[in-house]
Formats: structure tokens, sequence, C-alpha cells
């Protein structure tokens, strides 16, 4: 098998490939992000409290988890594409059964498995932006990804909730299904192998999951995207049901509050990006995370507010929370030497979908509903520990180090050579790809 070179890729084919994950990143976007706002319809139909329906959440977080680690162990045995496909393939059909569960507890399975394959390729995906772009065009195509959630806020999860209300919440994920199909043809013919790692020597895979864990850091990186991750995640799945039972919003309402947060989330990633690329990576990081904090606090505290007023703080949390996951995760990216990129770009997504979890049913034990309808209670403590936890990322981004300290560290290390206790650089590019060779 011929081995693909990432400084031979068009910018023709930069442009079909950043299409092909940016949609899949839509397809599959869509799919987790759509149980939150189906949350008071699903708690109606299937008959559950806001506990219960944290588990629907972060079951797919925790397969995804799971998933990830023993990714993590084999992925950089295979290529990029195929290591793509299959797991695409195999989110397809799980969101397939999920319009197909009948109760609560196939529901559960159904996002079990849906989580075991769709919660792998946003690892998959940053490995092949990190292969294809040198770092410094990486922040402008990592906002460029992230377009695939703010389209999937504008257009997705609106439709699927008009789709919900209309024919019933299976009927959603039906739909999803569906769409993925062709554009998993397109990506077995768009996407280049990219197998140039498969010349690298491999390790035994238990071996491989050792070292990615106990690299200082990768470590510091894990932390980063847990705090991340947590502070989204104990909020992000109960915002709708606090508009409707506390705001006093109305579920048809709802929609507009993700089409409000996705156009504006659609406008500013490529920008962020841009800004990123130009200004450093960890300053706009340190500009953006505590307005998130903010944010966070904010709309935990909005009984008396105005729908309008919601709306609006709801779209700037958006905004903020992938704008300061477009320079971490660029960050993350660069920090790691592209031999091992892909073992711990798939071990970062287990972290992040199992904190991910871990957020949403730690969110769920901390409010309370009354009954149907009523509002939640303990909203307002879940917003303070959020917010607390954000700001925490702000520390622990400026311990990430450029992957070209990588090679002087060995797998067990605890402590750096103090030449390499400088604080991140993103200003120099990572990968020697001179345009035009």
């Amino acid at each position: 098998m011929a081995e693909t070179d990432p400084c031979e890729v068009t910018e023709y084919n930069e442009r079909l490939i950043l299409f092909v994950l940016a949609t899949v990143q839509f397809i599959t976007i869509v799919d987790f992000m759509i149980v939150m706002p189906l949350g008071p319809q699903l708690m109606r139909v299937l008959h559950v409290d806001p506990a219960a329906f944290g588990l629907i959440v972060s079951s797919y977080t925790f397969a995804a988890g799971a998933a990830g680690l023993v990714a993590s162990a084999t992925v950089d045995r295979f290529s990029r594409k195929s290591a793509f496909l299959l797991l695409y393939a195999g989110f397809i059909l799980g969101t397939l059964l999920c319009g197909l569960a009948p109760n609560y507890g196939t529901l559960v399975f159904a996002r079990v498995l849906t989580g075991a394959f769709g919660g792998i390729l946003g690892g998959i995906s940053m490995a092949i932006i990190g292969d294809v772009f040198p770092d410094s065009r990486r922040g402008r195509a990592t906002g460029s990804l992230m377009t695939g959630f703010a389209i999937a806020s504008v257009v997705g999860v609106p439709l699927g909730l008009v789709i919900g209300n209309s024919f019933g919440w299976n009927m959603t994920f039906i739909a999803l299904g569906l769409l993925g199909m062709p554009i998993f043809l397109i990506a077995a013919y768009v996407l280049p192998d990219l197998n140039a790692h498969l010349g690298e020597a491999h390790i035994h895979p238990l071996e491989s999951l050792r070292r990615t864990f106990t690299v200082r850091n990768h470590l510091n990186a894990f932390a980063l995207i847990i705090a991340l991750t947590c502070s989204g995640f104990l909020i992000f799945p109960y915002v709708s049901a606090y508009y409707v039972g506390n705001v006093g919003m109305s579920e048809q309402q709802l929609p507009w509050v993700y089409i409000a947060g996705g156009i504006l989330t659609l406008v500013a990633s490529p920008i962020i990006g841009r800004w990123a690329d130009r200004a450093g990576k960890l300053f706009v990081f340190r500009v953006i995370a505590p307005l998130s904090a903010l944010l966070m606090f904010a709309i935990t505290h909005l009984q008396s507010a105005g729908i309008a007023f919601a709306i609006v703080v709801f779209g700037a949390l958006m905004v903020c929370n992938v704008g300061r996951m477009i320079p971490a995760m660029a960050m993350v990216t660069a920090s790691v030497a592209p031999r091992n990129r892909g073992a711990f770009l798939s071990a970062n997504s287990s972290v992040q979908h199992i904190f991910g979890g871990v957020g949403a049913y730690v969110g769920g034990l901390m409010v309370q509903q009354a009954g149907e309808g009523a509002p939640l209670e303990g909203f307002e403590s879940v917003g303070w520990l959020s917010a607390g936890i954000g700001l925490s990322s702000v520390w622990l981004a400026g311990r990430l180090r450029s992957s070209e300290h990588e090679d002087t560290i060995s797998a067990a290390e605890l402590a750096l050579p103090a030449a390499a206790e400088a604080t991140f650089d993103v200003g120099e590019p990572l990968v020697v790809c001179v345009e035009g060779e």
C-alpha cells in the first residue's frame, strides 16, 4: 500500500477532506445533541425522571469512553481512512437502532452501541486534521471542522426537534441514519489513506495504552479536556428542561434557541480559528475560557429573565464553548508526536466522553424536578460548579508543551528537562511542509 504524504495533499483535496469531516461531524453532533432538547418529550413519553434521562445522555459517552480506550491501543495499526470508515458504519447502524427502540431500556442499549462507534469519530477526525494540516493552518482547519457543530445547531437540531415533535422522537434518529448513508460513500471516495504512520514499529497494545497514559504531556492534555468537558456537560443536558420549566419557554420555542446559537457559532468559528493562528492558540484560549465560565454561571440563574434574553445568553455560551475548544484542540493535537497522534487522540476522545458522561450524570443528581413540567431545582449550584471547573482550564492550558519536546521524554518520565519547561509556543509550525515543494 502506497504511503500518503500530508505535504502532497492539494488545497482542493484539503477542502474536500474538510467538507467530509465537517459533514460527518454535523451528523454525529446532531445525533448526540438532539437527545438534550428532546429531554422534556423523552421524560414525558418514557415516564422517567431527570436522573434516568441523564443516563440516556451519559450511556453514549460512557460507551464512547470505553471504546476509545480500546481504540487508543490499536488504531495506529490501521490507515486513518480504514479506521474512520469502520467507525462511521457502526455509528450509522447504532443511530438506526435508536430510531427503532420501543422503550427506555432498549433506547439506552442503542445509545451505548451508537456511542461505542460514533464517539471515537471525533478523535479520528482530529488525527486526520493533524496529519494533513501543518500547525500554521491547523487552527483554521479545526475552526472549519467546528462549523459542523454550528450547522448542527442551526439546521440539524431544530429540524430534528420539528421531526420529533411532529412524528415522534424515534423518527429523528431514523432520519439521521438515512442521511448518513450517502455521506459514507462520499467519504470512501474522498479521504486519502494517510498510512505513513504504518511504517513505524508497533508495540503491544497494552504497552501502547500504558505509554499513552504515562507521558506527562499527555496527562496535561487529558486534564485540560476533562475540565472543558465536565464544565459543559454539567449544564447542557438540562438547559432545555430548565428553559421550559423555569424560564417559561414552550417546547415549540426551543428550536429557536439552537438556531440563534448555531448561527452565532457558524459565523464565529472560522473567525476564532484564524485569530488563533495569528495571535496564538494559548492567548485566544485565555481570552475566551473565562467568558465561557461567566456565561455558565449566568445561564443557570435566569429564572426571572425574559425568553429573548435567555436565547441570547445560550447563543453567547455556545460561541464561547466552541470558541475555547478550537484553540484547545489545536494545542492538544500539536502537543503529541505524529507517530502517536492516532492512539493519543482516540484516548483523548475516550477521556472526553467518559467525563462528559460523568458531568451529565452528576448534573442530573444535583437537580430535582417535582413533577412533569415542574421547575428544576438546584440548577444554580450546578452553575457554580461548572463555572469553577471552567476557570481551572485557564491554568491547565498553560501546562501543555509542544510535541517537539516529546522525543526527549521517556514514556514513564515524571519531570521534564529545564529546556522543556518553556510555555507552549504555538507560533512555530511543528510540521515541516514547505508549500510549493
